[in-house]
């Protein structure tokens, strides 16, 4: 058995449910400095909020929108030793509303420069063991590289152009390969095409940039990079099988949270999360990064397991028979952790 060094993965990732004031408040117990804080109104039509120490507190972008960043004094207003602080805008802090915060955490902080790329970022944000890092960069309009600093190939990178014109949110993973990009905030089936990522995939060192969308002249770009980690997270995919008993997918941990997209079919995205839905009651609560909508709850979604996740519903968001979809998955537990600590984790 493949044991897990991270015994708890809840100090590297963490789900945040809140209430929100109207006001100001300081949100805590995420139990750690979050450098990376996705935020959805769960009650309201309002859009998904991202905010990481790297561009630094108050600049918003939106994964649902392919709009650049904007400044948000209102927004999230610092990160702080165990949580963030929030401003009164709706989105973060609607009075009296239920509001979900995803946060991981890098490198503590805004990091410096990597050169080990064609392009010196601007600033990387490391955690190598939990392999995860936050890169920034000036775009250069041209076949490039940049150091992502976690020493190992990363299987998911999430990039957003953030100054100029507007443009769509660029996705590579690994099952979907190196000449062709999801689209977060589209609903889309791959693209393929070599300017995203110069038909070369990630090394231990660095990722590649080409087109407009990932290395525009002139313009900033920010990269969320992860690699996989025993225990901890996963990135991979699955096939469809069209039933209501759907298809397990093999994990190797207890999930406690899920991104998932058919690449098949033009349909939305999926995320769900073990502190929105604490138990496999048949009941799902369901949010899309790709779209503004309040959160749903029916009988469509995932039960998590102790090692793994199964589809519970043939709608093809989900379980398309023989339709492929890629996932992004971090732990709440590890199925076992290191053989100091070998404790077998348990289902929900």
């Amino acid at each position: 058995m493949a044991y897990s060094s991270i015994v708890k993965p809840s100090v590297y990732f963490n789900t945040k449910l809140y209430t929100g004031n109207g006001g100001t408040q300081s949100i805590t117990g995420v139990g750690f400095q979050p450098d990376w804080t996705w935020i959805k109104n769960r009650d309201n039509t309002d859009n998904h909020v991202l905010y990481d120490a790297v561009r630094g507190a108050t600049k918003r972008i939106q994964s649902n929108l392919d709009n650049v960043e904007s400044t948000k004094t209102n927004g999230v207003t610092s990160f702080d030793s165990n949580g963030f602080s929030v401003g009164s805008a709706n989105e973060n802090n609607n009075n009296g509303q239920n509001i979900v915060s995803w946060n991981w955490k890098a490198g503590t902080g805004q990091g410096s420069s990597n050169t080990d790329g064609s392009i010196n970022t601007t600033y990387t944000s490391v955690n190598t063991t939990a392999g995860f890092s936050i890169v920034k960069w000036t775009g250069t309009g041209s076949a490039s590289t940049l150091g992502h600093g976690l020493g190992v190939a990363p299987k998911m990178i999430i990039m957003k152009r953030t100054s100029g014109a507007v443009n769509d949110w660029v996705v590579y993973h690994e099952s979907v390969g190196n000449n062709k990009a999801l689209f977060l905030n589209v609903v889309n089936t791959p693209d393929t095409d070599s300017a995203y990522f110069n038909d070369t995939s990630p090394t231990s060192s660095v990722f590649s940039v080409k087109s407009t969308q990932t290395n525009n002249n002139g313009d900033n770009q920010i990269a969320y990079c992860f690699a996989e980690k025993t225990g901890y997270s996963k990135f991979g995919s699955y096939t469809g099988n069209g039933n209501a008993d759907g298809p397990f997918i093999y994990t190797g941990f207890k999930p406690a949270f899920l991104i998932q997209k058919s690449i098949d079919t033009t349909v939305d995205w999926q995320m769900h999360d073990t502190k929105r839905e604490p138990s496999n009651t048949g009941q799902y609560s369901r949010l899309e990064p790709n779209a503004s909508n309040a959160e749903a709850t029916d009988s469509i979604g995932y039960d998590f397991y102790s090692n793994g996740f199964k589809a519970r519903t043939s709608h093809n968001a989900y379980n398309g028979s023989g339709t492929n979809f890629i996932y992004m998955a971090f732990a709440e537990e590890p199925l076992v952790a290191n053989s100091g600590n070998g404790v077998p984790a348990t289902a929900r």
